[in-house]
């Protein structure tokens, strides 16, 4: 049974191998290439990636808290249904919103063409879309649940006493909320941020929708367009930098928080909001709802009908959805199967190399897809030239490619990516499997694979479909990786959504983006079942 011990080990080889490779590529020679990109455009990827990042996490973190704050202190019109829906824009990709946007705010778009048609051409005020700004704004309303969601937990368990601790010490509310709650919820909020500045740099649909350069469109343009592989690697090896960078000061940050939780014993009574207090905050939540999911998922609906009515090729969207099913299938019984036996591990042999191999073994989910596409590719092509040459060499065989262009590559990558995302469901359904209960299991004749088939199978059963859902719908979602190692004319929803966005072409692309709001969905409503248990 030493097999078990092994896999964390292998998982977190798994993981550290595309790093390595792309980090040593930082130190190979120059080619031309990338002496060109860092003569001509590097310091502008720089700055772009930098002011999208800022505006980004300032952005959401002040609608995240101010949603969180006002869903969870106070009364008002419509709270418990804004409670919840307003973690709803996490169904939507990204990048899905980015066109959306696009095709209603553009400048041949329905808004901006009926305010010319009603103001006699003169719109020159309208605020241009396809700006910085327009990037910041788009990914705003994307990625705001992340910090909603767990400024909203800290605000449950903290928010009124907190504000009645400030009024104690002579502040009024709105010195409280600052000077007190804030503080108090710091640790919850930057955590949030974090997430949302790693989705931020790991973000490749979004900005190549409005062709604002960062770091992640230039990996897959130097790539694809300059035809380097060694410029591409060298400027995903300052992507990997900035993202250990990045994941270090949160992992100092966290360490010099010290603050105490205290647990939701007792709801708190919530403060009635009256008068217009009362209809402006409704107002703003109802804005923000609409926003970032009502009016994406209104117009992707329309331009789905219109599109499916002119004769839409329903055997292309048939084979693409075929496409998506299948591979994120295989992905969730890969990742499901490996994270179940890295679980095992660290219950078997509890030791502190266990645990640190398995903390290593999740932490592909900070890596941004396009550094993954590339870390993994370039092993595995050095791995198939190797395979080509044996099989040359001994047997007199031109094999072609074994692994390249296959799937291999991309479940490869995406079990490095989501492993995490499968790791704590499961890791958290095995942490109820007590040592009381396979005491008495084995008091009844039950032991190995039958104390697993009949005693740990139920209890984990929850936890494993759980992994196996979110990790279906991003792999599902899932853009950069399946973009750049996909075998040729392997296209998934994903791809198609690239496809017809690059071309201007929305109504094309929402009959697909609507079928991956529909199962961006499915997580929303199983975490919606955890917290009402």
């Amino acid at each position: 049974m030493t097999i078990w011990r092994l896999v964390p080990f292998i998982a977190a080889a798994l993981v550290l191998a595309p790093v390595g490779v792309i980090v040593s590529s930082f130190f190979a020679p120059a080619s031309d290439i990338w002496q060109h990109l860092v003569e001509t455009t590097l310091a502008l990827l720089l700055l772009n990636t930098l002011w999208l990042a800022l505006g980004v996490i300032v952005g959401t973190a002040l609608l995240g808290i101010s949603l969180a704050w006002f869903t969870a202190v106070y009364e008002f019109p419509g709270r418990r249904f804004f409670s919840w829906a307003l973690l709803l824009p996490l169904a939507i990709p990204a990048y899905v919103t980015a066109f959306v946007a696009l095709g209603l705010f553009d400048f041949t778009g329905p808004i901006q063409t009926t305010l010319r048609a009603w103001l006699d051409n003169d719109v020159s005020w309208f605020p241009d879309i396809r700006s910085r700004a327009g990037v910041i704004i788009v990914m705003t309303l994307a990625f705001y649940p992340y910090v909603y969601l767990l400024a909203r937990n800290a605000f449950l368990s903290q928010g009124k006493r907190s504000l009645e601790v400030a009024q104690s010490l002579g502040f009024n509310r709105k010195q409280g909320f600052f000077k007190v709650v804030l503080p108090m919820a710091r640790p919850w909020i930057a955590g949030g941020t974090m997430l949302v500045l790693m989705e931020t740099l790991a973000d490749f649909g979004t900005v190549a929708v409005f062709n604002y350069n960062t770091f992640t469109t230039a990996i897959y343009k130097a790539w694809f367009s300059m035809f380097s592989l060694h410029a591409a690697s060298q400027l995903a090896s300052l992507l990997i930098i900035i993202v250990f960078v990045v994941i270090v000061l949160e992992q100092q940050f966290r360490s010099r928080m010290r603050y105490a939780e205290n647990k939701r014993t007792e709801r708190a009574q919530r403060i009635q909001l009256t008068g217009w207090h009362n209809w402006l905050v409704t107002g703003f939540v109802l804005c923000v709802l609409f926003l970032a999911f009502l009016l994406p998922v209104t117009q992707l609906c329309i331009w789905a009908i219109q599109s499916f009515t002119k004769d839409y090729d329903v055997a292309r969207y048939l084979e693409f959805l075929w496409h998506s099913l299948s591979l994120s299938g295989l992905a969730a019984l890969l990742i499901c199967l490996v994270v179940i036996a890295m679980v095992y591990a660290v219950r078997r042999y509890p030791g502190s190399a266990t645990r640190y191999a398995v903390r290593t073994a999740t932490i592909g989910y900070a890596l941004p897809g396009t550094v993954l596409a590339i870390g993994v590719y370039v092993p595995l092509t050095w791995l198939d030239g190797q395979l080509s040459e044996l099989a040359q060499r001994w047997f007199q065989l031109e094999t072609g490619q074994w692994i390249q262009g296959t799937l291999i590559t991309m479940l490869i990558a995406y079990l490095i990516r989501f492993m995490a995302v499968s790791h704590y469901p499961i890791d958290g359904a095995m942490q109820r499997i007590t040592h009381s209960i396979d005491e008495a299991a084995m008091s009844l004749g039950l032991h190995g694979w039958a104390m697993i088939r009949k005693v740990h199978a139920p209890i984990l059963k929850s936890g494993i479909f759980t992994a196996a859902t979110l990790v279906f719908v991003d792999v599902m979602k899932e853009m950069p990786i399946t973009l750049m190692t996909r075998p040729f004319g392997w296209d998934t929803l994903a791809i198609r959504i690239f496809e017809m966005t690059s071309e201007g072409q929305w109504e094309q692309a929402a009959l697909p983006a609507v079928t991956l709001v529909v199962a961006g969905l499915i997580p929303i409503f199983l975490f919606m079942r955890q917290t009402e248990k």
